[in-house]
């Protein structure tokens, strides 16, 4: 089994413990736009540990280095909710999104309505669904569950495929993942490549994995990503303001690879 299978298998078996419905009545999500302004939008992520790179700060405090984030110009925040393999919870979430303006990402697996509405309840006003974790009708049916709790999809893919898969579902926020969820390898071109068809069909997209320092947002503007979604530098940073706002690069018309 992969990482990935393994991780769905567990999100399976957690399914059976969530309440039978969430509220979302109350809940207001906040508007999300990753169009492409005059500088790199950056998403940052909150992020304790990774199957991957294991323990990466796990002693942090969510709040603290949410307002941090958005102190420094972050466009929205990234929560990991995983706990078996990330150490993250819906308790950072919930806590993440009293404490800021902006919005707040749930990051995690999801593969049920269930998990949306419990996200929604939390205070999230994006969730993620990844296209290689996913059936088409699920694809579907979960992207339009969270459309009608007003919540954005950001919709992950990793090569041409689930590119197709995901434009199927008539997903309209794409996420090009540089690391493969299988093998966990990072390679920047996988934005490169995808890049070139997503923005010729005029959607936004943002590009996640592998963004280290500004060098990298650089080349992920060359690509045509309007957005960044980083985790690990800024968890690890000594300076994690200044590295934020260094990867807020500027955006021309002439930063697309043609």
């Amino acid at each position: 089994m992969t990482i990935l299978d393994k991780i769905i298998e567990k999100k399976k078996e957690e399914l059976a413990s969530y309440d039978k419905a969430y509220s979302t009545d109350q809940i207001k999500p906040l508007p999300f736009n990753i169009q492409r302004n005059k500088h790199m939008s950056v998403i940052a992520e909150i992020k304790r540990a990774s199957p991957s790179k294991g323990l990466i700060n796990p002693d942090m405090d969510p709040v603290k280095q949410a307002k941090l984030y958005e102190q420094n110009g972050a466009s929205a925040i990234s929560v990991l909710t995983d706990e078996s393999f990330f150490q993250g919870s819906f308790k950072d979430l919930k806590a993440v999104a009293k404490a800021v303006n902006i919005p707040v990402l749930c990051k995690d697996f999801m593969i049920h309505k269930k998990q949306i509405d419990r996200a929604a309840n939390a205070g999230a006003s994006i969730i993620l669904l990844i296209v290689a974790a996913l059936s088409d009708e699920q694809l579907t049916e979960l992207n339009q569950h969270a459309k009608k709790l007003g919540l954005s999809v950001l919709t992950e893919v990793h090569n041409e495929e689930e590119l197709q898969r995901a434009l199927k579902a008539e997903a309209d926020i794409i996420g090009v993942n540089n690391r493969n969820l299988k093998t966990f390898e990072v390679d920047l071109k996988v934005s490169e490549e995808l890049g070139k068809i997503i923005t010729a069909k005029g959607l936004p997209f943002i590009s996640e994995s592998g963004i280290f320092q500004a060098s990298d947002a650089e080349a992920a503007a060359r690509t045509g990503a309007s957005a960044v979604l980083v985790g690990e530098s800024l968890m690890k940073a000594a300076d994690t303001g200044q590295l934020l706002r260094s990867l807020q690069v500027p955006l021309t018309s002439d930063s697309y690879a043609r």
